[in-house]
């Protein structure tokens, strides 16, 4: 059975190992200041957030989020979806689907209009639930690192 709900203070080294592998599957490396900082504030729940799915109990996947306003919807806030991640060994038995749903339903509460992500391209097993739970719109997306 898996339950969705808010990381607790006990979950800190389970929630750091799969954001390590997030970051990891991005090829991407981070300073432990980055995981510091990251706890601190999910742990706030005040400007951005953090979700786990548990599997038997276990923590198996983490998403983090946050809203901000849409300047072509008036009077309206959208949730951000930035990062999922579910552990290899959980992998195809509705974590990711689960977390997804989970915010869907934060946002909703809270008066969102909509709820987007991004993932790469080459993200193909990601992408076949994603196209199950949501629209692709066709957007490309660029950045400029600072």
């Amino acid at each position: 059975m898996i339950t969705i709900g808010r990381l607790a203070a006990s979950d800190r080294e389970a929630w750091e190992a799969l954001f390590r592998g997030y970051i990891a599957f991005y090829q991407r490396t981070a300073p432990d200041s980055m995981y510091a900082r990251a706890w601190e504030k999910f742990q706030a729940d005040t400007t951005v957030h953090a979700l786990a799915a548990r599997l038997d109990g276990q923590v198996a996947g983490i998403t983090h989020f946050f809203t901000h306003l849409s300047t072509s919807a008036p009077d309206s806030e959208v949730c951000y979806l930035q990062d999922l991640f579910t552990a290899p060994e959980a992998r195809g038995k509705g974590v990711g689907r689960a977390l997804i749903a989970g915010v869907t339903d934060w946002a909703k509460e809270r008066g969102c209009t909509r709820l987007y992500w991004h993932t790469q391209e080459s993200n193909a097993t990601a992408r076949l639930l994603y196209d199950q739970v949501a629209d692709y719109r066709g957007f490309i997306s660029y950045q400029i690192d600072l």
